[in-house]
């Protein structure tokens, strides 16, 4: 059988010869951020030590003489102007009789009384009670054993007062948080108003808020409790707007079918199915509103803080230490109390618990107990005044001292090693990079790396950013302070990316180092600087190591979920494909994870920001000794000030470009 072949028919007109194809070569953004950093190498190697805009430690620009005699003239003023008569001083008086009645009742002695409303008996009682109300007689017996660890350590007055800030701050803020949160949930044009708002008070590092409150607020009680309110609303507000957006529409609409009105509906519908996420951000905003209290203490806020303070400025690790491990010891009993809050009612629901039905009498006698020991604390001094002198806590201090000078004579040489390797590897050189630069060349670098990254967007933002920063007369210690951050912020990366990557791929190894990292988000982040104070000394690699410690747990997790959210089809093609593990892993979980490792640098930086300013109270230098020094040294609080702003910019500037970069990848 033959087949045809018909061939196409001669037209006698010539065809055009084919166009050859042409290759066009992209250019990768990766191409272009070399490029970028090619050019400042360059022009640094010519123009070194020019325009470095370098103030010495007790020099003041016009800036700062103009927000010191702002301030004088505030403090001459306070009493005779309207605005502090009527608006700033009532609310300073409302919060500090707020603060002075909750010390009054757990803390400090009131009227002729040597000792508070309520003795330690009682408040050991009704934590207890609480605990076991809230949640169950394992969260009871927490609580109980913690509050009397705090006695034991010798800190009970100290920790109430703690106690007592962070109970005025959450109170105050979750007045105004619940509601703002319910109504972001309930209205679209709300939400899009307050989310840049709230991202703003989330970006800027704890330290940030104290200044300009001191300002209005004097320093003490008030303005601590305040600046608290601001940093710990946020969580609340967010996650329970979170909360109402995500109850099942059918269900509302079922609501509206039988007739509820928008307030039944709120009521009886959207507030009982969000409770659970909503009593989880009410754990987040304790758990801030205990960090913030504890760095208040540089504005005269009473406290473990001002402990912890004092004792880091004399480099006093014991006492630092002991005082720490009660804010930690608080910060967890806290943390369990509310999570078990939140879980109780489903808890409940699966268990088959035979006491479930004699619940309600249990609570009833719990309740009259707890009337009881509160009444002998308020009657009795020894049901009132925590019995011994602190024995545990003088015992825990000694022996960190003793841990201290062991670690000193004995690991000096490691530690040294790697504290030197590290500095001079990569600190220094970068921080001579940023420090000698021109200013302007800086500038236009950081404008250039954040167009590139993060859009045209984040390169205006980046671009008001360096002109606001060049205007506070402190862009020599911003550099400085940027140069810490970035180095702590890539080393961060280098961990959660090792760690991210392992939990990712083995749910076991999840399941073991999940908790510690929980743990370790707990903690305030004065406490992170006291062991490694005793390891390094007072430097700034110090607040480097603490801040790498305090932000890599975040970025694990982050890293983590993203790696697990990677399709296991995708991961079963390429191994049938023949790829290693290691080709797996850097050829298809990390590339496709990309938003992932993106968001983890976003608050990685964050977090290690705020951490490198805070340690400023141990040698950090730059902007967190100004902002220090500010609060310490009358003349130099336009400076600190001025510090604080730096730092706000600085926030701002790299959560924009992160932000936009995530964006990005993840489109």
């Amino acid at each position: 059988m033959t087949v045809a072949v018909e061939k196409p028919e001669k037209t006698g007109i010539a065809e055009p010869p084919a166009a050859p194809v042409k290759e066009t070569r992209r250019i990768s953004r990766s191409m272009v951020i070399g490029a970028i950093l090619v050019v400042w190498l360059v022009l640094f190697a010519v123009l070194r030590g020019k325009q470095t805009l370098t103030l010495a430690a007790a020099d003041l620009t016009d800036l700062h003489r103009w927000i010191n005699d702002l301030n004088d003239s505030i403090g001459a003023n306070r009493n005779s102007n309207p605005l502090f008569l009527y608006f700033f001083n009532e609310i300073r008086l409302v919060i500090d009789s707020l603060v002075t009645f909750v010390q009054e009742l757990i803390s400090q002695p009131t009227g002729d009384r040597p000792v508070p409303q309520i003795g330690w008996l009682g408040i050991v009682g009704i934590a207890g009670y609480v605990s076991w109300a809230v949640g169950n007689w394992r969260v009871a017996l927490l609580a109980v054993a913690g509050f009397t660890f705090l006695g034991l350590q010798g800190l009970w007055q100290e920790s109430m007062d703690t106690l007592a800030l962070t109970l005025s701050a959450v109170l105050v803020a979750l007045l105004f948080a619940i509601p703002l949160g319910v109504w972001a949930g309930l209205s679209d044009r709300v939400n899009r108003i307050i989310t840049p708002l709230l991202d703003f008070m989330q970006t800027m590092p704890t330290f940030v808020y104290l200044a300009p409150l001191t300002l209005f607020f004097l320093i003490g009680g008030a303005s601590a409790t305040i600046a608290t309110v601001i940093y710990a609303a946020p969580p609340t507000i967010r996650i329970t707007a979170h909360a109402i957006r995500n109850v099942s529409k059918t269900t509302v609409e079922a609501a509206d079918s039988l007739g509820a009105t928008r307030r039944q509906s709120l009521l009886k519908v959207l507030l009982p199915m969000s409770k659970r996420t909503v009593v989880m951000g009410v754990n987040q905003t304790i758990m801030a509103a205990l960090a913030m209290v504890t760095i208040a203490a540089l504005i005269d806020a009473p406290g473990l803080g001002k402990t912890v303070v004092q004792a880091l400025q004399s480099l006093d690790v014991g006492t630092a230490f002991n005082a720490g491990l009660a804010i930690v010891v608080m910060a967890i009993v806290l943390d369990r109390v509310t999570t078990a809050a939140s879980t109780r009612e489903e808890a409940a629901r699966n268990s088959k618990n035979r006491f479930l039905a004699w619940r309600r009498p249990l609570l009833g006698a719990g309740a009259a107990i707890a009337a009881v020991l509160v009444y002998l604390s308020h009657t009795y001094l020894w049901a009132a005044e925590f019995p011994g002198e602190g024995s545990t806590g003088s015992a825990i201090a000694r022996g960190a001292d003793t841990v201290t000078t062991w670690a000193q004579d004995n690991l000096s040489g490691l530690t040294n090693a790697f504290r030197d390797a590290i500095t001079n590897g990569l600190l220094n050189p970068f921080q001579t990079l940023l420090t000698d630069s021109p200013w302007w060349l800086v500038g236009a670098v950081l404008i250039a790396l954040a167009v590139v990254l993060g859009g045209w967007r984040a390169g205006i933002t980046t671009a008001v950013c360096v002109g606001l920063l060049v205007g506070t007369g402190l862009w020599s210690d911003g550099m400085t302070t940027l140069a810490s951050t970035l180095v702590a912020t890539v080393l961060v990366m280098v961990l959660g990316i090792v760690f991210g990557v392992w939990m990712g791929r083995s749910t076991l190894v999840d399941r073991l180092i999940r908790p510690t990292l929980d743990a370790a988000q707990v903690m305030p982040p004065f406490v992170y600087l006291v062991p490694f104070l005793a390891l390094f000394g007072a430097t700034r690699f110090t607040a480097i190591v603490a801040a790498i410690v305090y932000g890599a747990p975040v970025a694990m997790k982050i890293i983590a979920d993203g790696i697990r959210a990677v399709p296991e089809t995708t991961v079963e093609a390429a191994t049938s494909a023949g790829c290693n593990t290691w080709q797996i892993i850097t050829k298809v979980q990390l590339p496709m994870a990309r938003s992932a490792l993106t968001l983890a640098t976003n608050q990685g930086l964050i977090y290690v920001l705020s951490m490198v300013v805070v340690g400023g109270l141990v040698g950090a230098g730059a902007l967190g000794y100004d902002v220090v020094a500010g609060f310490s040294q009358g003349q130099l609080y336009g400076k600190g000030l001025a510090a604080g702003l730096a730092i706000v910019l600085l926030g701002v500037m790299f959560d924009r470009i992160t932000q936009a970069a995530a964006r990005r990848a993840g489109a």
